[in-house]
């Protein structure tokens, strides 16, 4: 099993490459919930995850609402947003846990993340720094699910 990286409306082409990059080396799904600010076809979106985009376990859904209802979520999922002070490394990744993050430019949309309050998550930062880069986020929260779970990865 692997861990699936959930983007709500992502918008930066090369953010999404990037991330599907990163699936790929890390074994886990990416599932892209449509409005999607660019053609996945595009150049830039192969540029950025090079050679590694055939590779890739990826799933389009049409909107959040089939996204849901064919993903059943209870306590298998982290939402990733700057409106919490709980931090990532304070929650309990399981192998096939849902990872979601939001569009570069509104995050997870707000319903969302007051219906799943105890599974929001965040990256702390400086109070200088507003939020980080899509792409860098997903590495940051993946990688640490992966280190919880280390024991499995890859089996």
């Amino acid at each position: 099993m692997s861990f699936n990286l959930v983007l709500v409306h992502p918008q930066i082409p090369n953010n999404t490459g990037a991330i599907g990059r990163l699936c790929v080396n890390a074994g886990a799904s990416l599932h892209l919930i449509k409005p999607i600010g660019f053609d996945i076809d595009e150049k830039a979106v192969r540029r950025a995850g090079l050679d590694y985009w055939d590779k890739l376990d990826l799933h389009v859904w049409e909107n959040i609402d089939e996204f849901f209802d064919k993903n059943p979520i209870s306590d298998n999922a982290h939402f990733a947003t700057t409106k919490t002070d709980r931090p990532y490394f304070d929650a309990e990744f399981k192998d096939g846990d849902f990872i979601f993050f939001g569009s570069e430019t509104a995050g997870i949309p707000e319903d969302i993340l007051n219906k799943y309050k105890n599974q929001n998550i965040t990256i702390p930062m400086t109070k200088e720094g507003r939020s980080l880069n899509l792409a860098i986020s997903t590495g940051i929260v993946l990688y640490d699910a992966i280190r919880q779970t280390y024991d499995t990865f890859g089996k």
